[in-house]
């Protein structure tokens, strides 16, 4: 790599981990010598030192000694935590994946209130210089303004659907725009490549999924309840699901072959919606 600026430890780590990540480098695999990595990225050998030391903390190299070159680890058994509410456990897995150097965010929602939420702790973290990836992709999947939604909708229906229709609309609006907002602040105040695309189902999700650098799918079910809201001076009982209080279930691709072929199919899915029967969303 030519430049000006040499590369740090931290960043030669990104780099290694990213091509561990992507499958460049599959477990069991030589990692090149010290001296052809310090080669490769312009630097002296102590700097490489330090990446290595940082990935095997990490549990990513084995072998790990003067004698020869590291291998790369063998993934860690799955262990399945207990799952959390949205609310709880989307923050720390978003902010996991924005360590990458080359973020990719896929979302199927109904509106987009827990991400927003979540997504606070990873832009603080850029924001004071912890991270700073090259590139941050959001591509967002919300339902269509012009469909009847499964919910939220009224326990018994009347002239006021309209009504609950349009507090949902304003809501997925309103935070979308925020969550567009706040992703562009970060092209503007740190020069980070950042693409934000929102498309609308034509269908209410029964579910909702983020799709985290192609490695790790959360998935969740919405379940639906009856609730009653205030909304423009009435009290609407309606039947809707709490995005928030919503369990996430984790597979990381590199957890095994059932985590790693459910990671697939989610990512096979959701590239399939949208591609196929979504349409461009206009936020008002």
């Amino acid at each position: 790599m030519n430049g000006s600026r040499r590369l740090s430890p931290q960043e030669i780590a990104d780099i290694l981990r990213e091509r561990i990540n992507n499958g460049d480098l599959k477990a069991g695999d030589r990692l090149p010598t010290q001296a052809e990595l310090a080669d490769e990225f312009g630097v002296e050998r102590g700097a490489v030192r330090q990446a290595l030391r940082a990935l095997q903390q990490d549990g990513l190299l084995s072998n790990v000694s003067k004698g020869s070159p590291p291998r790369i680890a063998e993934p860690p058994a799955p262990v399945h935590g207990e799952p959390q509410p949205t609310m709880v456990g989307l923050a720390p897995r978003l902010s996991e994946a924005f360590s990458a150097q080359r973020v990719r965010v896929d979302v199927v929602c109904h509106t987009s209130e827990t991400l927003l939420l979540a997504l606070s702790e990873p832009l603080r973290m850029i924001h004071e210089g912890r991270i700073r990836p090259e590139s941050i992709t959001f591509r967002v999947l919300l339902p269509s303004r012009d469909i009847n939604l499964a919910f939220p909708v009224l326990v018994e229906g009347s002239d006021e659907d309209d009504m609950v229709h349009q507090r949902w609309l304003s809501m997925r609006d309103a935070q979308a725009q925020v969550l567009r907002h706040n992703l562009h602040a970060i092209r503007s105040t740190h020069g980070i490549d950042v693409r934000v695309t929102f498309r609308a189902l034509p269908f209410t999700p029964p579910v909702k999924l983020y799709m985290l650098n192609g490695e790790e799918a959360l998935i969740g079910y919405y379940i639906p309840t009856k609730r009653a809201e205030e909304w423009q001076s009435q009290t609407l009982e309606m039947y809707d699901a709490l995005g928030s209080a919503s369990v996430l279930f984790s597979f990381v691709k590199r957890a095994g072959q059932r985590d790693e072929a459910f990671v697939a199919e989610s990512q096979k899915w959701f590239d399939a919606l949208w591609e196929t029967i979504t349409t461009d969303l206009t936020l008002s």
